[in-house]
């Protein structure tokens, strides 16, 4: 589940002959119109947003800093049908206001061609009020980003998130966010799957980075070990996979681990003889699972290719995760024909249908408390000042008296302060159970929508060769 988050990540320095080139693109991804409303959604602060770059590449050469990070890149997401494009514009617009208006060049957008709206900001890494480049130190994230967007979030009424950690890392760049994005295929996990192996393979470091070499990788030594798999442009340092992947703690690992340590720390398995006194009949497959689950075989032969070269096969990857999450819905939903899918395409539409309505049923409800949970929250800022004026000091006689209005507000609405953050939270935990319930018979819903259109796209291919074998029968007759 997606709650209201900020992510911050930076764009590099692509070069001399082009130093902004990435800030210039990125600039441009988030501004298209196909995915902004037309170009609607679009907005800046501190210059205007068709000539962001350009300001910002002047800010740059105004005060001799041109090198290094080029901007940095803010992405806030929203729950799913929680938020309308309109509203996520205002919120975003807000956050910039409040975090970046007063020294930076930014512009920013909302994406609203997903089903999870969400915006974007860029802006300059230099301040064109003090020059200074902007720095992100560790705990900003939690100190000042995402209290913003939580603030702003409980303003209009939209879920928050605890804040726990840090969720900005220092070299998560736009590039390999982009990267991220596209599936479920992530490098991190190849590339620290195939260090742990040649661990475990090699004696010494020597024949640890020629394990490496043979896999593929490019490897490379200088003040830190990082390698490059094939496929990836660029390389990567090992100490960003972890404490384990330090040049130091892999020479220490390569010393101390085999195949031994591993099942005993990575719980490897143990074959386990079970007498059977009956023989268990195996289920049979009819129908559309039959054909689900021979494709989801074929398509198992990727299992047998080395790990290092899955990187050709993302395509293919994601289309088993797609088959598999399709053979299982046939099978849980005992689907055996096209009149038990049509059937149940039936029953996820409706399904999905009331749970729409009952969803926006509730935050209209929700809605309805907003007004006095502002007032309360209000009192819980001023309840400082009340105790200062209670306690005689006069200077607070403004702040008393908008406390008392406030609680005298609150009581003829028939609330106590207490009454008000119970039901509050009352109405935080339905949110929540309602946001669940909706995600997994959207996710339902799509994997079935997804395969009558299968169907219908077979149904139409099988047609069309029909009547091309017919034109082809017609033709040979005469």
């Amino acid at each position: 589940m997606i709650l209201a988050i900020t992510k911050i990540l930076y764009m590099k320095d692509s070069g001399s002959n082009y130093s902004g080139r990435h800030l210039k693109q990125s600039i441009d991804y988030i501004t298209v119109p196909e995915k902004t409303g037309g170009g609607r959604f679009v907005s800046a602060v501190n210059c205007q947003p068709g000539y962001a770059y350009e300001q910002m590449r002047e800010t740059k050469k105004l005060f001799h800093k041109t090198d290094k990070r080029q901007g940095y890149h803010i992405i806030i997401s929203f729950e799913e049908g929680e938020v309308t494009a309109e509203l996520a514009f205002q919120i975003v617009g807000e956050f910039v206001e409040e975090y970046l208006g007063k020294e930076y060049e930014a512009v920013y957008a909302i994406h609203d061609n997903t089903a999870h709206i969400h915006g974007h900001i860029i802006f300059n890494s230099v301040s064109f009020l003090t020059g200074k480049k902007y720095r992100y130190e560790k705990g900003d994230w939690a100190k000042y980003i995402q209290p913003i967007t939580n603030h702003l979030c409980d303003k209009y009424g939209l879920s928050t998130i605890t804040i726990e950690d840090d969720r900005a890392v220092e070299h998560d760049t736009y590039t390999e966010w982009r990267d991220r994005k596209d599936g479920k295929f992530v490098w991190s996990d190849m590339i620290k799957r195939d260090l742990d192996a040649c661990v475990l393979q090699a004696d010494d470091f020597e024949e640890f980075l020629k394990l490496l070499t043979d896999k593929g990788y490019e490897v490379k030594q200088n003040k830190y070990l990082a390698v490059k798999p094939p496929g990836m442009g660029r390389y990567r340092r090992c100490k960003y996979f972890g404490t384990d992947y330090t040049e130091e703690r892999l020479r220490e690992r390569i010393l101390t681990e085999d195949m031994e340590y591993y099942r005993e720390h990575h719980g490897g398995a143990k074959i386990i003889k079970v007498n059977v006194p009956y023989r268990i009949r195996r289920a049979k497959l009819t129908g559309i699972q039959r054909k689900y689950f021979a494709r989801l075989y074929r398509i198992g032969r990727l299992k047998q290719r080395p790990y290092s070269q899955s990187w050709k096969y993302r395509d293919e990857i994601r289309k088993m995760h797609r088959l598999h999450e399709q053979y299982m819905f046939l099978s849980d939903h005992e689907i055996h024909s096209l009149a038990d899918l049509e059937r149940v395409y039936g029953q996820m539409s409706e399904k999905k249908k009331l749970l729409s309505c009952e969803k926006s049923r509730f935050y209209k409800e929700r809605g309805r408390y907003k007004p006095l949970w502002d007032k309360a929250e209000r009192i819980k800022l001023l309840s400082h000042a009340e105790s200062a004026f209670q306690n005689g000091d006069g200077f607070f006689a403004d702040e008393h008296e908008e406390y008392e209005k406030l609680k005298a507000d609150v009581s003829a609405e028939g609330y106590s302060l207490t009454e008000l953050e119970k039901l509050r939270e009352h109405y935080r935990e339905k949110a929540v159970q309602i946001k669940e319930e909706y995600a997994l018979v959207s996710r339902d819903y799509r994997i079935v929508d997804r395969i009558m259109k299968e169907q219908s796209e077979n149904t139409d291919a099988i047609k069309q060769r029909n009547n091309r074998d017919r034109e082809q029968v017609k033709e040979q007759s005469r």
